[in-house]
């Protein structure tokens, strides 16, 4: 008898393990919930008990398949139903307490959440109890390194396929290994976020946050999500001092985090062979360069406030984390197209970060360079070099494929928004952000807007809402994932 194309049965075994990682998760904001004496406690661990149970469930019934090998096939699969899964579930807490009753709402917020896109319904945070708001940033959390990364790190129970998950999963395109064992890989991964967690936070409440707004903005910055316990964000603060340890955090969330491990064991010179490090630097300053001027314009500020929130604006879209110091549709023109671009790029491959990765860019750019060696030098053999090594052919051919179906999800989520009811504007940003994981857009759901909103020229209705979470999930796990799960050759025995 053929074996089947697809193992569901692993497939659910899986699903069962990191529900009940996530329902674990949920328990630590009923600490805060006990704190402020808040009516969030009992939906928090209703929410966590109907997870475990869940989870529990399907492991149960699953049970002969935790040793079953996980073939390529399989990982897909289980990503994306795994991201899915916990995304419904994570809906739990918000709807079981009445902060978001909307299930639509709910799981756009979850789902953006999970993604680190911070784009949120929400126009009333400094409202919500103190337990609702933490698990909200620990969903950007669990996502920002990806829970599935976390499974692998603390339980033995995927074997090889453990490989296969990693892959389907991690973001960004790169090959670069901190260790051979992809277990060991994971707990390096989770310790450095961990790591840079708790140092923030440290360092925020020494800022003069308190304990509460300083954890809350740890996780949310190092997962690049940009969900605040603040209805303005980082300008809520008004702090030059804040802004600029944010900023720090935010510029290293954004980085390759395995030359981050490198860093950590003092071998500081990878950093500056790595090329796309170097552009990613270059790039900030270059747009800061260009922007401060345009700011003080604009604004009429002075020198130092408008170079302090370009920076702060700059960093935080281009890591695609989504704070806001300042309205960036404010500044003009330019400015905004400017930062319209910037939906698109996203930082370094193998950070949190979200968007197409700089080094695509890179690569592209390089070899769309070449093109115009070779139409004067048609017979030269050219290759296209990336930290000083060729890329292969078939590398450059899936960054062409990748950039073409990046754009082409963009063009039809535009269009398909536009009919839903919304805005040229607001659909056009909107998809951007959501398939970027940024936040914030342009027009009505700039920096100073939520997705909430309703306007005479159009508003996202249900639908858009429903469209944006899947593109905000379709972008997290960077296109074909998602995409290849949608293609007959997926289905079909080859």
């Amino acid at each position: 008898m053929a074996k089947p194309l697809i193992n569901f049965s692993v497939t659910l075994n899986v699903i069962g393990s990191l529900l009940l990682i996530m329902g674990i998760l949920m328990l630590p904001p009923l600490a805060f919930s006990i704190y402020y004496d808040e009516s969030d406690f009992y939906p928090i661990l209703m929410s966590s008990g109907i997870t475990l149970f869940s989870g529990g469930l399907l492991k149960f019934l699953t049970r002969q398949s935790k040793d079953a090998e996980i073939k390529k096939r399989d990982g897909y699969l289980i990503v994306t139903a795994g991201w899915v899964s916990m995304a419904i579930f994570g809906t739990l807490p918000f709807l079981l307490s009445g902060s978001i009753p909307s299930i639509t709402d709910a799981f756009f917020e979850t789902m953006s959440g999970l993604s680190t896109t911070g784009a949120t319904i929400l126009d009333n945070i400094e409202e919500l109890p103190h337990g609702i708001l933490f698990w909200r940033s620990m969903t950007q959390w669990i996502g920002g390194m990806g829970i599935i990364v976390l499974t692998i790190a603390i339980l033995p129970l995927l074997g090889i396929g453990g490989m296969e998950l990693f892959v389907a999963e991690a973001p960004g395109p790169t090959k670069d290994k901190i260790h051979p064992r992809i277990k060991e890989t994971a707990k390096r991964l989770w310790g450095i976020y961990l790591i840079l967690t708790l140092l923030q936070t440290v360092i925020l409440m020494f800022s003069g946050m308190n304990f509460f707004d300083a954890i809350n903005h740890a996780l949310t910055t190092n997962s690049t999500g940009g969900f605040s316990t603040k209805q303005d964000s980082i300008a809520a603060f008004n702090s030059p001092l804040i802004e600029a340890v944010i900023v720090i955090f935010m510029f290293l969330a954004g980085t390759n985090f395995t030359l981050l491990y490198f860093g950590f064991k003092g071998k500081f010179s990878r950093f500056w062979k790595n090329d796309e490090f170097k552009w990613y630097i270059g790039a900030i300053l270059l747009l800061v360069l260009i922007l401060t001027p345009v700011v003080m314009t604009n604004t009429g500020d002075g020198f130092l406030h408008s170079l302090r929130v370009t920076i702060f604006q700059v960093v935080s879209t281009i890591t695609t984390t989504g704070y806001a110091s300042a309205d960036f549709t404010t500044w003009g023109a330019l400015a905004t197209f400017i930062f319209f671009l910037l939906l698109f790029s996203g930082a370094s491959a193998g950070s949190t970060s979200g968007g197409i990765k700089i080094v695509r860019i890179v690569v592209l750019m390089k070899n769309g360079f070449l093109e115009f060696k070779k139409r004067l030098h048609p017979n030269a053999v050219i290759p296209v070099y990336l930290n000083k090594k060729t890329v292969p052919s078939h590398i450059i051919y899936n960054l062409l494929a990748f950039i073409f179906l990046y754009l082409f999800v963009f063009v039809l989520g535009s269009v398909i928004m536009t009919a839903l009811g919304a805005s040229f504007e607001v659909a056009i940003s909107s998809v951007a952000t959501s398939l970027g994981n940024v936040g914030p857009g342009i027009s009505d759901i700039g920096p100073s807007h939520t997705f909430s909103y309703t306007s005479s020229d159009g508003n996202i209705s249900s639908g858009g809402k429903w469209l944006l979470s899947f593109l905000m999930l379709f972008g997290r796990l960077e296109l074909f994932t998602v995409a290849l799960l949608f293609t007959p050759y997926y289905w079909r025995r080859n």
